[in-house]
């Protein structure tokens, strides 16, 4: 397990609770109350240290490295049902964009979303889980496709935004995400979207919108990361913490702001540290949001849908 340096305190602490067992395994020492009590201060520490996270805290619980990515949730919730597509019928199949069809329970779910790697190799195979415009266009055929057979929409986000480079920029990267939200706000299915980690910038929006907006609770959702808010305002990184807080980005401001519809609560720790918790918790989430959006027809989900983006922001007429 690795800890982050808000985490050292409970890396301590279970590592003296670690120890303290073993000694108790290899001898005839009775450890118990010392291990109830370090057990006890080690859930206190915990819950002390989770229930009051900084907005940079949270992002930095977003990028852990241990932390489930897209296809851990496709795969633990669907299991063998899930079957992947691919390309997007123009230029490539997109590693950073997946997607296709599984079953969550007895309903049937084209699920769309952006995968980061596990190592160096996988991270540059997956392109940092940073798509190209033809990540977005695959992921677009697939929700047409889904619209055609009556089939709702699942899309979990977790990117550190589109890929921002040349070839992706004469390719249409802009006109590709634009073209995406635009169809999201008139498609007839069902579509719900799940922030499992990073949710940056139009690299997210591209499969954002949604009837059911969730986030959970340590990840962040914003149209700029804080180190690249930091470089701009104060031409350095340094003030990364100051433009998270500064920036509302977290599940918490993002439901204050009404800009999400509910936080998906993690395990204590993060959803790192009890995996399949997390993944129970995203599945019952994706069913009750199915579940309220099933009774309603094709043209009140797009009235509705509509309407709901319609009245976020505040502007003048």
């Amino acid at each position: 397990m690795e800890y982050l340096d808000f985490e050292l305190p409970i890396k301590d602490l279970q590592e003296q609770f670690d120890k303290a067992c073993k000694i108790g395994e290899d001898s005839d020492v009775d450890v118990t109350n010392t291990c109830r009590q370090i057990e006890k201060k080690l859930n206190e520490t915990k819950k002390k240290i989770y229930s009051n996270l900084t907005a940079w805290q949270r992002v930095q619980l977003s990028r852990h490295p241990n932390r489930p990515y897209t296809m851990d949730y496709i795969r633990a919730i669907c299991g063998d049902s899930f079957l992947e597509l691919h390309g997007d019928r123009g230029v490539k199949d997109d590693k950073a964009m997946v997607g296709g069809l599984g079953k969550i329970g007895d309903q049937s779910y084209m699920i769309i979303g952006q995968q980061k790697g596990y190592n160096t190799k996988t991270r540059q195979y997956r392109n940092f889980g940073m798509a190209n415009p033809e990540g977005y266009r695959k992921a677009l055929r697939l929700m047409k496709s889904a619209e055609k057979f009556g089939i709702p929409v699942v899309t979990l986000i977790d990117t550190p935004g589109a890929y921002p480079g040349l070839e992706a920029e004469e390719r249409g990267q802009g006109e590709a995400i634009a073209r995406n939200i635009l169809e999201m706000t008139r498609l007839k299915v069902p579509i719900i979207v799940v922030i499992i980690g990073e949710g940056a910038s139009g690299g997210a929006f591209g499969i954002g919108v949604g009837d059911k907006v969730m986030m959970l609770e340590n990840t962040w959702y914003s149209v700029i990361s804080p180190e690249s808010c930091s470089s701009i305002l104060w031409r350095s990184w340094e003030f990364k913490e100051q433009a998270a807080e500064a920036l509302k980005l977290t599940a918490d401001d993002m439901k204050k702001l009404k800009l999400i519809d509910r936080i998906v609560k993690e395990p204590l720790g993060g959803a790192h540290t009890d995996r399949e918790g997390a993944y129970i918790a995203v599945s019952k989430a994706i069913e009750k949001a199915y579940e309220s959006l099933s009774k309603l027809s094709p043209e009140d989900l797009v009235k509705k849908r509509m309407d709901k983006y319609c009245k976020m922001g505040v502007y003048k007429s």
